[in-house]
């Protein structure tokens, strides 16, 4: 639970950048300016990525830290710290996937969009997180987090280049 509270945190700025981003983006298209488009996509994945590490790195350096803010101690405190570590290697992919997934939804393919959140959701991380409960380890459960991250962010790509094609301007 303190996870997912100080994960907002990092996304917020992410998902503020995506607000700012599509109305660029469809407004780019509306007006044929493809060059601009990319520009938008490509600075907003660089500055989206870069929160994302930056939570990347706090996450990976300062768990213990951050846990004892929250009185974690003993196995809250040890498992809570791998847990972090673990969950948090998902940040630098989630961040271009949402920018990826916001790009479709600017250009008017927003079941694309549905597409890969479902897909993260029900078909991956579901699975994923069940089958590695069957290892028995309640940490292992948590690299259903970043399996579905990578999985989704090569969705986001197919999805997206695919869109871009059928732009022909």
């Amino acid at each position: 639970a303190i996870y997912f509270k100080l994960q907002s945190f990092v996304f917020m700025p992410v998902f503020g950048l995506n607000n700012g981003m599509v109305p660029i983006i469809a407004y780019n298209l509306g007006a044929r300016k493809r060059s601009r488009m990319i520009k938008t996509l490509k600075l907003s994945a660089i500055y989206a990525s870069g929160i994302m590490l930056v939570g990347l790195l706090i996450f990976q350096t300062a768990p213990g830290f951050i846990l004892e803010l929250f009185n974690a101690e003993g196995m809250m405190l040890q498992t809570g710290i791998r847990v972090f570590r673990v969950i948090s290697l998902c940040f630098v992919f989630a961040g271009a996937s949402i920018v990826m997934s916001s790009m479709c939804q600017a250009v008017g393919s927003s079941i694309y969009s549905m597409f890969v959140s479902i897909g993260r959701q029900l078909v991956i991380l579901i699975p994923a997180a069940w089958l590695l409960a069957k290892t028995g380890s309640a940490v292992m459960v948590f690299w259903a987090f970043p399996i579905a991250e990578v999985v989704s962010l090569f969705l986001c790509i197919f999805f997206l280049r695919k869109v871009l094609k059928r732009l022909d301007f």
